[in-house]
This record gives structure tokens, C-alpha cells and sequence, in this order.
């Protein structure tokens, strides 16, 4: 008899031999469709109760952008979405495409994607027990969390712009970006009137953190990628404090600044020309 701990890492094995074949980094399967898992009766139930939940909170709690690109993705409690299908929806909108991984990857690795417009998912469902808690991203964190909000051109600029910055960076720096990544994509709120509205994965997908994030408790503070950040952390309880944008477009300027400041511009305008060419071309 199999242990809870051990049914989730055979879980994780058994979808990580159909990711790893997908890497993007794979020239042989670039471009191959994304496998389609057959998902269990608990894993289909897991998912209808995050996505039930979520959604009662997001028009109170969610950012205009992310409420406007949700109905695109057609999300069913009935069904576990496939990555085949949500990254065609993306690559019809702004270009973007998803990847799968078996878990986590090196930051530099991650973050050298997303300035190739490409986002990588896991694909594995939080155990069924504890369904609005999961200690590592799943698909139910990448789906209701990122895909959506990576229809928004807008913030798809701020995403890549980290990407980008990340292609020449050393430890340090990787270091640095991973922090800015992780208190925007992750965990990042925007102003909107006299509000502040969730647009972080980390935020948008767990129920808890909705609500804490717009309890009043937590301390906000105005984004600036080229202050020293502090420590991030996800074991310890809901955020302590937030990193407020005015808007995407501002953060993406902040974000770009911040690139170009330990970047050559040159190769920063000549990757996001071939990007922007390789995008109209397809």
C-alpha cells in the first residue's frame, strides 16, 4: 500500500516522462503538440472545487484585465483544461505559448523562456485532500493563476521584460529578477481607482490569499525593480506586504529600464525586433 507522499511522487514521475520530452529546449520536439492527459475522477474533482471556489471571488478581488481575458478559456469544474488547448487560445491572443515541466525548473532557465514568449506549466493536480492548498505550482495554480492574465499584451511586455534581462545576467542578477518576478507575476497587485485588485498567480490562485490581500492587513508598497527586494517567502503564512503597480504598461517601463540598465540596449532592441518579427511571421 502506497503512502499519500509516495501516490504524489509517482504521480509527478509518470506526468515528468511526458514533459521532459517536451522541453522547450528540446530542438527535436519544439513546436510537437503538448501530450493530453487523462486526468482521475479525483483530479477532475480537485479541479472543479479551486475553480468554484476562485471564482466567486474574482469579481470583487481580480484586476479588470484578468476578468476581461477569463471567459476566453472556457474553464469547466467538470474538466482539467489541457495545456495543448490553453496555450493555442494564448497563441492566437498575444503570441504566447506554454511548455510543459515536470516541476520546478532553475531560475535561469525559466525566466530565459519568458523572453521567448514562452511560459512553462506543470501539469500534475494538487492532491485531492487539500484542495485550496498546494506546496509547489500546479496545474490549478498555472492555469487560473498565469494563463489568463497572459492574454493582456500589456502585461505580457512586463513578463518578457524580465525575460529578456535574465539572457545576460549573472548569479546576482538572476537572483535579483527572480525576486522581481516572484512580488509582480507571483504576487503583484494594480491600482485601479481607489483599489488595489490581484494580478499575481500566487494571488489569483488560492482563496486565502485573495481575501488576505484585500483585508487591509497586509503593508503596500510602490514597485521599483531596481531596489533591493526582500525575502521571499510562501511557508510562512499569506504575504506581509505587496508590491503595488500603477498599471502594466508602467510596470513593463519600469521593468524595461531596469533591462537596459545591465543589459547592452543593442541587444536588447535586436531580441525583441526578431521576437516581434518571428510573432507577425506566424
Amino acid at each position: 500500500m502506497l503512502t499519500l507522499h509516495q501516490k504524489i511522487l509517482l504521480s509527478r514521475v509518470l506526468l515528468s516522462s511526458t514533459a521532459t520530452s517536451h522541453d522547450m529546449l528540446c530542438p527535436t520536439c519544439r513546436g510537437d503538440p503538448i501530450p493530453r492527459i487523462d486526468y482521475t475522477p479525483e483530479e477532475v474533482q480537485t479541479w472543479g472545487t479551486v475553480l468554484r471556489e476562485l471564482t466567486q471571488l474574482y469579481p470583487q478581488h481580480a484586476c479588470q484585465e484578468y476578468l476581461h481575458n477569463f471567459p476566453l478559456f472556457n474553464f469547466k469544474e467538470a474538466e482539467v483544461p489541457q495545456l495543448e488547448d490553453m496555450s493555442r487560445i494564448l497563441k492566437n491572443t498575444t503570441g504566447w505559448q506554454i511548455r510543459p515541466v515536470a516541476g520546478l525548473l532553475h531560475p535561469r532557465d525559466f525566466l530565459n523562456g519568458l523572453a521567448f514568449s514562452t511560459f512553462h506549466s506543470t501539469q500534475y493536480v494538487r492532491h485531492h485532500s487539500k484542495p485550496m492548498y498546494t506546496p509547489e505550482p500546479d496545474v490549478c495554480h498555472e492555469l487560473l493563476g498565469h494563463v489568463p492574465m497572459l492574454a493582456d499584451p500589456a502585461y505580457c511586455d512586463l513578463v518578457q521584460n524580465i525575460g529578456v534581462a535574465s539572457l545576460g545576467a549573472d548569479e546576482k542578477q538572476i537572483w535579483h529578477l527572480t525576486k522581481l518576478y516572484w512580488f509582480t507575476v507571483e504576487f503583484g497587485v494594480v491600482r485601479e481607482g481607489d483599489q488595489v485588485k490581484g494580478f499575481g498567480a500566487g494571488v489569483l490562485s488560492s482563496y486565502g490569499e485573495l481575501q488576505h490581500m484585500a483585508s487591509g492587513l497586509p503593508k503596500l508598497v510602490d514597485f521599483d525593480p531596481f531596489a533591493a527586494q526582500p525575502k521571499m517567502s510562501y511557508k510562512d503564512g499569506y504575504q506581509k506586504q505587496y508590491f503595488v503597480l500603477n498599471s502594466f504598461k508602467e510596470g513593463a517601463k519600469q521593468l524595461l529600464d531596469y533591462c537596459l540598465s545591465i543589459t547592452d540596449p543593442d541587444v536588447v532592441t535586436q531580441h525583441l525586433q526578431n521576437l516581434n518579427r518571428s510573432k507577425n511571421s506566424s
